[in-house]
């Protein structure tokens, strides 16, 4: 069974890097692997703070605020302050971000789309218990945000 989950998540993976090398095939990626690692734990914490990003990336403040301008600089995130607490700014993925995104969160709704035709509603039933659980309890390494799209649109 761990054979088949690690084929099914390098399905998911390999489907995205089709799509993102046949979509910059005549031009230069503007993302280098590490920024779009960035991206994707910005997208899936759910607007984090800078500090709140170092903290679960586990790199110093400083090197994320590099990282932070190099991703501002590109267009791909957005720096917006608090509306409680007017020091703080959380970081927003913008448009341009999230239609690079939309490459892995298509692909996912489509294979789940395939799944729900494919599968009774009981075994459907059984599937989200798993999912549940494995999110929950199984993976306490990462914390992810209850709340918003991001914390479950991820593969």
């Amino acid at each position: 069974m761990e054979d088949k989950f690690a084929s099914v998540y390098n399905k998911f993976k390999l489907h995205f890097y089709q799509e993102t090398f046949a979509r910059f095939q005549n031009r230069e990626a503007s993302l280098t692997t590490v920024e779009a690692f960035a991206m994707e734990a910005i997208y899936a914490l759910g607007s984090p703070t800078v500090h709140e990003f170092a903290d679960f990336m586990r790199i110093s403040s400083s090197n994320a605020a590099y990282k932070i301008g190099s991703l501002i600089r590109k267009g791909y995130v957005e720096k917006v302050q608090s509306e409680s607490d007017g020091r703080e700014y959380h970081l927003r993925p913008t448009q341009k971000y999230l239609d690079y995104y939309d490459i892995t969160s298509s692909y996912v709704h489509k294979v789940m789309e395939r799944i729900k035709q494919r599968f009774s509603p009981e075994d459907l039933a059984k599937m989200d218990e798993i999912l549940t659980v494995m999110g929950e309890e199984l993976m306490p390494e990462v914390s992810l945000p209850v709340s918003g799209d991001a914390a479950g649109a991820e593969a």
